[in-house]
């Protein structure tokens, strides 16, 4: 057998013997080697995408819904530099990749061979951990070094504490095919009880107790952990839960949906300062709510790992990988406060709404209320996940995730299949035009790869909607050409191109119908940008008006 071949098949049974069940691979020459062993594997899902921006995409989308480290291999050379922008996003957000990237032996770098770049620590901190495998060689103690460096790989993508992406460049020499000899001078089989080294997870610390109060608030963002717990903890103790949609904890009668609009009221937030914050993940879609988050008399972070916390408003007063809130009891003043303001906003929103005809937050809200429970929702990073935050009512049933680490919206129709693949249930995506145009590529898929059960609700506003609601929508001339980006790109072609199913949405009764069916298929809905900037601003007004008439009473 010759090295490359050696080292491949060894590298996948070990992963595989970790715990992989879903490799992605981008093709090419030089990683013919790990090619040929995954697709040998049976015990592992194998998905192939010519464009390896889209196929690194892919896999995060795997790995954040699976929860477990997905494998990503490419050839050398540039076919690497172009996962870069998935590791920074696993990264951030903390999703186990296993990056595998081929190259050329030692002794043809820096000699102008072709397709030979640096490799080495090429994604600089954006990894847990790298290693250079190095070169094969048929000589004792090979498959020892190559088991443990699989297992170690695995084992720090996966965590715990701390999730993300390991990366190990192996080299391979020529030749790169099996050469139809099987001998190796020592065994190369792994161990008959699973993993070379099987890893075992520290208990959890003791948790942080919290003194008892009344006036606490449990704030749930991005990449939250144990958010059931919490929340029906919060719910014990009287705390008002204010969760973005994508971390987890946006349903009961403690959910505060309408918080944007509420702390965005500088006289209510003053009211409701809390004794104590308690923030879970990351939270970062709401400017109203980072301010008084700042503003709080202590704040203590939940963060499972405690050399990596998220403190986006350098407010924190505490960290902890665990906290205890405890019950109390008597007064309950303040959680009747929120839930009155609740109420009132919440109408307020949705008469605007209901008014408003075809909007971008009207489809987010009813888009939400309509999807069957067991659903994956699958949100862009941009405006979409912001109408969300800012129309959707509390609910149960609804698995919603985002790409908050980053927040960029490249790769997230690669990465929204690849959550569709893992998860077991019908899934939706809602993105804007923009995103999905950075993406296309992520439509093709071969006769021969898994298929996901995805709708991809496209919001299409013939441009970047954002910038609408930022102060570079005051610039005039310049702002259409450099900001708003329009594209006019027809995208029932592009659906075609591709064999998607295709509807447009005139009218949102129709969107009902319009979701249904099976396989990758997609859903056009047509925008203004400007009347998008204005339904925000009448939803803050409305909400403004209708907290000055509840003070009074009139």
């Amino acid at each position: 057998m010759n090295p490359a071949t050696a080292l491949a098949t060894v590298l996948v049974d070990e992963l595989v013997r970790c715990g992989v069940t879903d490799v992605v691979l981008a093709p090419g020459s030089r990683s013919t080697p790990l090619a040929l062993a995954v697709h040998e594997e049976p015990r592992v899902r194998l998905h192939v995408r010519i464009d390896e921006r889209s196929a690194a995409f892919l896999a995060l989308g795997l790995a954040k819904r699976s929860e477990r480290p997905v494998v990503i291999i490419c050839t050398s050379g540039t076919a690497a530099a172009n996962f870069h922008p998935a590791v920074i996003e696993a990264s951030e957000s903390g999703v186990p990749l296993l990056v595998l990237t081929a190259d050329r032996p030692p002794e043809l770098r820096g000699t102008g061979a072709n397709q030979t770049i640096d490799q080495i620590k090429m994604y600089g901190s954006a990894v847990r951990w790298f290693a250079e495998v190095g070169a094969p060689e048929d000589r004792p103690g090979q498959a020892a070094y190559w088991r443990s460096l699989a297992c170690r790989a695995y084992q720090r993508a996966a965590g715990p504490p701390d999730p993300g992406p390991v990366h190990l460049n192996v080299a391979f020499r020529e030749p790169l095919v099996p050469d139809g000899d099987g001998s190796w001078c020592e065994s190369l089989d792994g161990d008959a009880g699973g993993a070379w080294i099987r890893a075992r997870v520290a208990p959890p610390a003791s948790a942080l107790h919290i003194p008892p109060t009344r006036r606490g608030v449990l704030v749930v963002g991005d990449g939250a952990a144990n958010v059931r717990r919490y929340v029906a903890a919060a719910g014990m103790a009287g705390w008002p839960v204010l969760s973005e949609p994508n971390g987890g904890g946006r349903y009961g009668d403690h959910a505060i949906s309408t918080y944007h609009f509420l702390l965005g009221n500088p006289e209510f937030a003053q009211a409701h300062r809390p004794d104590v914050v308690v923030t879970l993940g990351r939270p970062g879609l709401s400017r109203p709510l980072l301010s008084w988050i700042r503003r709080a008399e202590e704040h203590i972070v939940v963060a499972s790992d405690l050399t990596r916390w998220p403190d986006p408003t350098r407010s924190a007063t505490q960290v902890a990988q665990a906290v205890e809130i405890p019950v109390t009891s008597g007064d309950d003043s303040w959680l009747r406060s929120w839930r009155h303001a609740e109420h009132v906003a919440r109408h307020a929103i949705d008469s605007v709404l209901d008014g408003s005809g075809l909007t971008e937050p009207r489809l987010a809200r009813d888009l939400v209320e309509i999807l069957p429970n067991g659903s994956l929702l699958f949100c862009g990073s941009s405006m979409p996940i912001r109408d969300l935050d800012q129309a959707m009512r509390p609910r149960r049933g609804l698995r919603l995730m985002a790409s908050r680490g980053a927040s960029g919206i490249d790769g997230l129709v690669s990465t929204a299949i690849g959550a569709a693949l893992a998860h077991n249930g019908p899934s939706y995506a809602l993105i804007g035009d923009l995103t999905l145009l950075h993406d296309q590529n992520g439509l093709i898929l071969g006769p021969q790869e898994p298929r996901p059960d995805l709708c991809l609700v496209v919001v299409n506003n013939d441009g970047g909607g954002i910038f609408s609601l930022l102060p570079q929508a005051t610039l005039g001339d310049p702002f259409e050409r450099i900001f708003g980006t329009s594209h006019g790109v027809d995208l029932e072609y592009l659906a075609a191109s591709t064999g998607l199913p295709y509807t447009r949405v005139e009218d949102l009764d129709d969107l009902p119908r319009a979701i249904k069916g099976d396989g990758l298929r997609m859903v056009e809905v047509r925008t203004r940008r400007d009347g998008n900037a204005a339904i925000h601003a009448a939803m803050g007004e409305a909400v403004r008006s209708a907290m000055i008439v509840g003070a009074t009473g009139d």
